[in-house]
């Protein structure tokens, strides 16, 4: 009787979890295992933590959601502290557990994990299965390896769009079969350093975002076929204020509540049965620019994280302590950079607008190094994907994939053209609301 664990990272949810679905086409016992690794909570040098408090509740209520769904279907979910090799390797020795089976990443820390539990489970006779499912183009059906991956978006896009298949969605499994499995309980705020009001988000919020893999298609019945929203999509996504000027998919397909082959296949749906237009096929654009900043990372490796991003021409920039902490508590002096950035501390949460301006403002106005923005982001925000902001800090920055050389955002006039009325800045400017 072969018994695996299966190994949930950034992949909480059972509808197309390729890992999990495999692992249980091949088993005949399942033990799912969720590893809350305290390194990812440690102190920064910058002065906090490398995951905050909306961050850190997000998760916990995705992985609450997660154990509950196993449990309907006869499993559980096993909730460790710690090393995840060390824990990993041990739960397999415990569970008489010969394969392991998890999602695959393509980070530093995420790959060395990778390494040295293959090595670790090697020695005992044990084996490692990795599974690819964090994109919407699998990494097998690419037009050119990752290694000649294009330094330019639109290359990147307008080859896989005419040559590459999207591979269809795995189904939930109906029934998961397990040995019996140890009870363990989802730690509080507490544990992390935070209390409930540290991550409970200001009332002037445009959405309340729960964790789960439940909320994150209560998200999507809503915004596509509720208040069919997708049809505008293209028109509104540059918005500031409001629950629907965006899909804000984000923070459920960072953790892996949602994944992106379930959005473009329910995309497809919406267009045979309400409306295709410019904005359906926008939506699967901004897809395909989060599947380029993956494999962006998983080329150049540990460059996007260096001074000089993967050009390796370093800035000319400070760091200077006294304006990094102006921008990150939005206290510059710029109303619609301070108002951004008041909305991402209180809520966890910004506009892509306001991300471009608030960067861009940080690095070519106030000549602060692009990392410490990048760390603050890491920290701060709900929908946190290593990719995705590291890419998107060094394209703004200037040190990554952005073909225009030393491009700038104008603050004021973005103000302009994007809150013209100051309803945005008034919102997150007036005295603080938070209850």
């Amino acid at each position: 009787m072969k018994t695996s664990i299966v190994w949930f990272r950034n992949d909480l949810r059972l509808r197309d979890n390729v890992t999990l679905a495999t692992a249980i086409r091949d088993s005949d016992f399942i033990v799912p295992v969720y590893i809350i690794d305290d390194q990812r909570w440690r102190d920064l040098d910058a002065g906090f933590k490398k995951t905050g408090p909306f961050q850190t509740k997000f998760i916990m209520q995705a992985i609450t959601d997660l154990k509950s769904q196993l449990q309907k279907r006869g499993s559980d979910l096993l909730v460790k502290r710690g090393d995840p090799v060390k824990e990993i390797a041990a739960l397999a020795r415990a569970y008489n557990a010969d394969h392991v089976y998890a999602t695959q990443e393509v980070t530093g820390e995420e790959t060395q994990q990778e390494e040295t539990l293959n090595q670790n489970l090697a020695e005992s006779g044990k084996e490692l299965h990795l599974y690819w499912q964090s994109t919407l183009f699998h990494v097998d059906d690419l037009v050119m390896p990752v290694s000649e991956l294009p330094d330019v978006f639109t290359s990147f896009r307008k080859k896989n769009e005419k040559y590459a298949t999207i591979r269809p969605e795995v189904e939930t499994p109906l029934q998961i079969t397990s040995p019996e499995i140890e009870a363990t309980k989802i730690p509080k705020l507490t544990y992390f350093g935070y209390s409930e009001m540290d991550a409970k988000q200001d009332q002037r919020r445009a959405l309340e975002l729960k964790g789960g893999e439940q909320e994150a298609w209560h998200r999507l019945n809503r915004y596509f076929w509720e208040s069919d929203q997708l049809k505008n999509y293209k028109w509104t996504r540059n918005g500031l204020l409001g629950e629907d000027y965006s899909s804000k998919f984000s923070p459920w397909l960072a953790h892996g509540c949602l994944s992106p082959r379930s959005i473009y296949h329910e995309v497809k749906r919406y267009e045979e049965e309400r409306k295709k237009n410019i904005s359906t096929y926008w939506l699967i654009f901004e897809l395909i620019w989060r599947d380029y900043f993956r494999y962006v990372c998983q080329k150049y490796g540990h460059n996007v994280f260096l001074p000089g991003g993967i050009k390796g021409q370093p800035l000319d920039t400070s760091a200077n302590k006294e304006k990094y902490e102006s921008w990150r508590k939005g206290e510059t002096g710029q109303p619609f950079v301070d108002a951004n950035m008041k909305e991402l501390f209180y809520t966890g949460f910004m506009s892509n607008r306001g991300r471009q301006n608030v960067a861009s403002y940080l690095v070519k106005d106030l000549g602060v190094h692009w990392w410490w923005g990048a760390a603050w982001f890491e920290s701060q925000l709900i929908d946190y994907d290593v990719c995705s902001n590291w890419g998107n800090w060094m394209y703004v920055a200037g040190v990554g994939n952005d073909p225009r050389e030393n491009r700038y955002f104008n603050v004021a006039s973005q103000a302009e053209k994007y809150d013209g009325k100051g309803d945005y800045m008034r919102h997150w400017l007036e005295p603080n609301l938070f209850s």
